[in-house]
């Protein structure tokens, strides 16, 4: 394509079959080097999809978590017996987002299948809470956790905690260099997803073979008459089960990037199902470990289990778990950004958010804006004196996006027979994994109505701007320039341009 030489440089020119406009201004062709179209690129293995899995799911959950799952159970069998359930649970839906993903091959997951099933106006919705809230609130908790455990060590005495304001710079610091190294590449992000897996995952080996060794030594009391004082009341375990099942949140996060997936057909469904079943079998031996150390009622107390349970093994090398601990969340922080960021650009690419932030760097094929407003949301959230009380009001959130999309899943089945289905699971699998959704939002409804209401009001408040800014087509002219000045300039300052899809 020849340059354009008239004054009107960022004239419209098309590419790939869209309308976009020349973010170098100088007209020529928007392409990748060699002539690649400009798309996200396959580059993500069947390694660094497990590694993607893996990586989210085992954040600071299982170093934390177990304390909440013992308090409602009140004894080991019944603890060890939720955390495998728990697995479970989740290889169901896991095995269930293995044929979405490999029917539906779109990025973006839930907000991808809901609105291939429903339309727009649900998945808007799911796409507004994602984005003013769940995920910038969510991984700027994460940042602070790992602030706060790679500083612990330096504040040794009992009672004394790192400066607050110490804490919120290194978190902020934290989302800063993750966002630029998803930036510049996704291979970069991926090795670093494989190098921070594997620390967390022989962190969590460590105290596999720690808690072996004392079973072997013959601390087994614990696990004598192990159902002793178990817990009869189904709410106190379905609460048990919530702490649990929120350790392995994230089972479902490598469909938010199913397009640079290498071979997502086959790839897909074995990351899913290797990940969450090494998942699942690593808390249930972690558990056990634990157990061989401190007694439920010792558990319960403490309000880091691994932190106690180092304290309580490792002697002078205890300083290591909080260590490890760090480097699991800082791990998860990566994760959720490479993923959330496609939540993103998948929205703007189907026209419900603006159009920059379905751009992609021309050198980098990164989604650039997108990550960049990932990160800058969650920087605001480490503003905010309370954001764990956000992420109450939209605890129901996940399991009601997740079943919306396996309901999509089953109404698909009907609406499209003819879709092809690499994976075919059972029918009743989805149906079992419904039911089981719909009890834990109605049980998050009964357990805090006031917080589950005030997050319902907040997502109704979805309703008034998709109708304004997705739905309402012909807007005044100024509003069309303005965006359209913004767009310009933001292409120019980040050297973006549109994906040929």
């Amino acid at each position: 394509m020849t340059k354009d030489k008239s004054p009107d440089a960022l004239s419209k020119r098309t590419s790939g079959g869209k309308k976009i406009y020349d973010p170098v201004g100088d007209g020529t062709e928007v392409v990748a080097n060699g002539g690649e179209s400009m798309k996200l690129k396959p580059t993500i293995s069947l390694l660094n999809g497990c590694t993607i899995i893996i990586g989210t799911i085992i954040g600071s959950g299982i170093f934390i978590s177990p304390v909440g799952v013992v308090k409602y159970c009140g004894s080991v069998g019944l603890s060890l017996i939720v955390w495998a359930s728990c697995g479970l649970f989740s290889m169901i839906g896991a095995l269930c987002y293995a044929e979405l993903g490999t029917s539906i091959t779109k990025s973006g997951g839930d907000y991808a299948y809901i609105l291939e099933a429903f339309g727009e106006l649900p998945a808007f919705l799911l796409l507004w809470i994602t984005l003013i809230i769940i995920r910038p609130t969510s991984q700027a908790i994460i940042a602070l956790v790992f602030a706060n455990y790679i500083l612990q060590p330096l504040f040794p005495i009992a009672g004394c905690s790192p400066p607050e304001v110490a804490v919120e710079l290194l978190a902020g610091l934290c989302l800063c260099i993750l966002t630029y190294v998803n930036c510049v590449s996704v291979r970069w992000s991926t090795r670093v997803q494989d190098v921070f897996t594997i620390a967390k995952v022989l962190a969590l080996i460590i105290i596999i073979i720690t808690g072996l060794v004392q079973i072997g030594m013959g601390k087994v009391e614990n696990f004598q008459n192990g159902f002793d004082n178990s817990q009869t009341d189904v709410g106190q375990i379905v609460l048990a089960f919530y702490v649990g099942l929120f350790a392995y949140g994230g089972w479902n996060y490598l469909n938010f990037v199913t397009e640079e997936l290498k071979n997502p057909h086959k790839n897909l469904p074995r990351a899913i199902i290797i990940s969450v079943l090494l998942v699942t079998i690593i808390y249930v031996l972690v558990n056990v470990a634990y157990f061989a150390i401190l007694s439920p009622t010792q558990m319960a107390e403490s309000e880091a289990v691994a932190v106690t349970f180092g304290n309580w093994t490792l002697g002078i090398m205890a300083w290591i778990i909080p260590v490890f601990v760090s480097l699991s969340t800082f791990g998860s922080v990566n994760g959720s950004l490479l993923t959330g960021s496609r939540i993103f650009f998948v929205g703007a690419r189907e026209n419900q958010l603006p159009d920059v932030l379905a751009m992609i760097n021309l050198r980098r094929k990164t989604p650039t804006p997108s990550l960049i407003l990932t990160c800058l949301l969650s920087l605001l959230y480490l503003l905010a004196e309370d954001i764990g009380t956000l992420i109450n009001y939209f605890s129901f959130i996940t399991w009601l996006s997740i079943g919306t999309a396996i309901c999509g899943m089953v109404y698909l089945r009907w609406k499209q027979p003819d879709l092809p289905r690499p994976i075919k699971v059972n029918l009743l699998l989805p149906i079992i994994f419904i039911l089981a959704c719909a009890f834990l939002i109605i049980v998050g409804f009964y357990a805090a109505p006031k917080d589950t209401g005030i997050g319902v009001a907040i997502l109704m408040t979805g309703v008034p701007v998709y109708f304004v800014f997705v739905w309402w087509k012909n807007k005044p002219k100024f509003i069309q320039r303005m965006s359209e000045w913004f767009t310009v300039n933001t292409q120019k300052m980040l050297y973006v341009a549109g994906t040929d899809d």
